[in-house]
Order: structure tokens, then C-alpha cells, then sequence
């Protein structure tokens, strides 16, 4: 077995896998003891070209796997199927992650064998002008099992059955391995010292549908999780309690979804000024509530 895997799934990020792809590739620890398992869950861009140009540049084994689009629950189980490293390390497609990232994930399961490992991600709204590689607080994420940047003993990852395949829908497949791992008795451990760059590029007038169907989308993966978990870690998360609940009932009330629909008039794809994009978070998470109760009653 290799030490580490890291595995990522890609969908219709060509330009962006090409810059992660270099990342991972570009690590200090010897590139016999790692590899890199992709799956291309039917991207129809240029991911193909961008795979193959990236064969030629591995300096450790690299796995590429290819399938129908059907989901990342679904990408997730065919890359932990090809996976041959003893500690699993994910990552998605919009992080680079730091040349000492394997070593990191490594050195702190090495003091906690069995253990989850939770990296540190810096968010960026480019990746052509990346801040000092520092982690501060402000970054901070208390997600048990957050896929961004996680890892863990491959066979205990095996053992839970790895991602459930019927979260098809955006959102929640990995807070759900992680609260079966937590019920389980795997710990957690935070180590911001094995760091990525998480790309969160600032939203545009042509994002905000697909930001509220996005969310709507997240809002019936939510139901799916409490009804799996039904624990006020799982309610509190997904909001499904009566404080929130009833908050975004008397938002809606209020119509106030039309006042922040008003804010984002007008013609043209650009970037959205801050008091814009606070409106479009705002909306998309009223459309979350909205899509919750939906489908809370079905």
C-alpha cells in the first residue's frame, strides 16, 4: 500500500483542475509513497484534454476514473474503491493544496492513527494572488468531516460503506460520514498545519440562480440527513428547529425576498457589488428555508 491517497472528484472545471492537479503533484513527500485518485463524474468540457496533459506531468502514481455524471456520493465510492493509500486524503476540485500537505496529513496521523484529520483551508478569490500560506481563526470550520480538506484510515472509511449514494443532490454527503464516524467513536483532530487554498471566487449577476438552486437543492439533501440522523447535531446543522424554523417564516412573510430581488436588478453578467452579494446570500438562504418546509411536509 502506498502511505496516503488523496482523492478528488471533478465536474466542468477544466481551467481549475489543471492548476489542483499541478498541486497535488508538487509535494514534498516522495512521490512513491502517494498517489492522486480523480474521478471525472461526465464532465463535457475539456477535462479529458486537461487529464491527459496532467498524465504527463505525475510525479506519483495518478488513477483516473470516469463515469456517467451521478453525483459526488457516487464519485467519492468509485475513488475509495481505486484508492491503495493506508490514510485517504480528500480534497475537491477547487483547492490547491500546499507542497507539504501529504506530509502534514501524515505527520499528525502518525500521533493519531485511527483518527480523523481536519486541515486548514484558506478561502481565495483568486489563485493568482494568494496571501501568505498563514491560518488564522477567521477560517476556521467546525465540520467533523469536511471534504474540502480531510482524511482518514482508509479502512475505517471502507468500513462505514463509505459516502450513502442516495444524497444525489447538492450538499450534506460528507457531514453524514462524518456524523457515522462520530457514532462510531472515530475521533476528530484539527490540523491546520496541513493547508489548502479553497478557491471562492466572488459571485457574479449571472451566479444568483444557480446559487438559489443550489440551495434549494442543499434544503431536500437537509431532510434526508436528519431523517438518517435524527440528533440535534443533525437538526442545529441543516436548521431544522423551531428557532430558525420560525424566523425565515416571518422573513418570508414579509415578503422580504422581494425587497433583496430588487437589490440585483438590472441587465448585463458582472460582478456583484458587496452589498449585492450580501442580498444573493441572503435570497439563496430564504429559498433554502422555503425549500425545507417543502420538503419537510413531502
Amino acid at each position: 500500500m502506498k502511505r496516503a491517497t488523496i482523492q478528488l472528484c471533478t465536474y466542468n472545471r477544466a481551467p481549475l483542475l489543471a492548476r489542483v492537479l499541478d498541486a497535488c503533484f508538487d509535494q514534498t513527500t516522495p512521490g512513491d509513497e502517494y498517489e492522486v485518485v480523480l474521478v471525472d463524474d461526465g464532465s463535457s468540457d475539456e477535462t479529458p484534454a486537461v487529464i491527459e496533459t496532467a498524465r504527463a506531468r505525475a510525479s506519483c502514481a495518478f488513477v483516473v476514473v470516469t463515469q456517467r455524471n451521478a453525483g459526488l456520493a457516487t464519485a467519492r465510492n468509485a475513488g475509495i474503491a481505486r484508492a491503495s493509500g493506508e490514510q485517504i486524503i480528500f480534497i475537491d476540485d477547487d483547492v490547491l493544496p500546499l507542497p507539504n500537505f501529504v506530509e502534514e496529513h501524515l505527520r499528525a496521523h502518525a500521533r493519531r492513527p485511527r483518527a480523523i484529520v481536519r486541515g486548514g483551508a484558506i478561502e481565495v478569490a483568486d489563485l493568482d494572488y494568494l496571501p501568505p500560506p498563514i491560518w488564522s481563526i477567521k477560517n476556521y470550520s467546525g465540520n467533523y468531516f469536511w471534504t474540502t480538506n480531510v482524511s482518514a484510515p482508509l479502512a475505517t472509511i471502507r468500513e462505514i460503506g463509505g459516502f450513502d449514494e442516495s444524497f444525489s443532490e447538492y450538499g450534506w454527503e460528507d457531514i453524514d460520514v462524518g456524523l457515522r464516524l462520530r457514532a462510531k467513536g472515530v475521533r476528530a483532530v484539527f490540523h491546520p498545519a496541513a493547508l489548502v487554498y479553497h478557491y471562492k471566487p466572488r459571485p457574479r449577476t449571472a451566479n444568483v440562480d444557480k446559487m438559489i438552486a443550489q440551495a434549494r437543492a442543499q434544503a431536500r439533501t437537509a431532510v434526508r440527513l436528519i431523517r438518517r440522523h435524527p440528533n440535534w447535531r443533525a437538526y442545529l446543522a441543516t436548521g431544522v428547529n423551531p428557532v430558525q424554523r420560525r424566523f425565515h417564516a416571518m422573513l418570508r412573510a414579509m415578503r422580504v425576498d422581494e425587497r433583496l430581488r430588487k437589490r440585483l436588478s438590472g441587465a448585463g453578467d458582472r460582478e456583484l457589488l458587496p452589498r449585492e452579494a450580501r442580498a444573493a446570500r441572503a435570497l439563496a438562504n430564504d429559498a433554502y428555508f422555503d425549500e425545507l418546509e417543502r420538503a419537510l411536509r413531502s
